[in-house]
């Protein structure tokens, strides 16, 4: 591993901080509707926010392309930590069950038809968070020995604890009616749809947190992968470790399944790619996931509108109102390019 140094990790954060500068920049201009980049800012800086340009694109877009932005550095930097963890290339965010758990809460809420909002969450988003929380429990429970947590066992309960969530979604399914099948449908195909940023704020409240904490741990997490013999002989506890990255990563992903639902890929595929350029240093791995994987997920938003629109006029429909989840979006461009990453780490 080439030693850190200040110019290597400015050059490192700059590129990758740069992408996702023009990724939030260019997001106002980016959409079905004809509003241009120019036009789009220019209604920003006249200051008329009653506008139509202006309402478009930073009341309509931006809170998306933030939420975007949000979920993506977390989903990105979690997956990172999750890898080093498990000491497995194929960890995700949703490795221990937390999505099939948010998932289950939310179908849940939405069959028994909850409709309660508090700070701007509503009662799926509750139940989805409560469901993540809940399989984590289980999980920790049920893998814990009687010295420290077992990779193996947490990744055999955490699949073990998903299979049964997915049973479970699928009776719940059956015995919802087909209104709710629909919304349950949509849910699971995961969403960046919201009306202001409410949810978002509520949220960074504990991402934040977490955020700060599992970057501050990443010199540790250098010294986990060395394995549990070396690394305690340079003053790192592994169960300690262990148990407090798995716990806030577990924490942060539960919260961002409890707003967009489970947004595959973007955990797996952006750890590999900042890896591949610029080394395998979790000082840099993950806040340089952090921040592609925000640019990442931006851009899939981009795509969900810009596909359908440009499809339609492929084929010469009108497809302008019809959008793709981002859920599917994300597995659409990850598939393909984790294949080029594998095939590009293994010449």
């Amino acid at each position: 591993m080439k030693r850190l140094t200040a110019r290597r990790f400015a050059v490192a954060m700059g590129c990758c901080l740069l992408l996702l500068v023009l990724a939030v920049a260019i997001s106002p201009g980016v959409g079905t509707y004809r509003l241009g980049l120019v036009e789009a800012w220019r209604s920003y800086f006249a200051g008329d926010r009653e506008s139509d340009l202006y309402v478009i694109a930073f009341v309509l877009r931006m809170p998306g392309t933030v939420k975007a932005l949000v979920a993506g550095a977390t989903l990105a930097m979690c997956g990172a930590v999750f890898q080093t963890l498990f000491r497995n290339p194929l960890a995700t965010p949703y490795t221990l069950g937390i999505a099939s758990g948010g998932s289950l809460g939310a179908l849940i809420a939405i069959s028994a038809g909850w409709r309660v909002t508090v700070l701007g969450l509503s009662s799926v988003s509750f139940s989805a968070f409560a469901g993540s929380a809940a399989v984590l429990g289980v999980v920790v429970l049920l893998a814990r020995s009687s010295r420290r947590l077992s990779g193996n066992a947490l990744l055999l309960a955490g699949v073990t604890i998903g299979f049964f969530c997915s049973a479970m979604m699928m009776f719940v399914t059956h015995l919802a009616s087909v209104h709710d099948t629909f919304r349950i449908v949509r849910w699971m195909m995961g969403s960046l749809e919201t009306v202001g940023q409410v949810e978002v704020r509520a949220l960074l409240v504990i991402l934040v947190p977490v955020w700060i904490v599992l970057f501050l741990q990443a010199p540790n997490l250098n010294q986990f992968e060395l394995g549990d013999e070396v690394s305690a002989t340079r003053g790192v506890n592994p169960a300690v470790l262990q148990g407090l990255c798995l716990g806030l990563a577990s924490l942060a992903v539960a919260a961002v399944v409890s707003i967009c639902g489970p947004v595959g890929f973007v955990g797996l595929i952006v750890p590999h790619g900042v890896r591949l350029v610029f080394g395998p240093d979790n000082r840099i791995v993950l806040p340089g996931s952090a921040l592609i994987g925000a640019t990442f997920l931006i851009v899939c938003d981009w795509l969900t509108e810009l596909l359908p629109a440009w499809y339609g006029q492929l084929v010469s429909r009108e497809m302008a109102a019809s959008t793709i989840p981002i859920g599917v979006m994300t597995a659409l461009l990850g598939a393909p390019l984790f294949l080029w990453i594998l095939r590009s780490r293994l010449k």
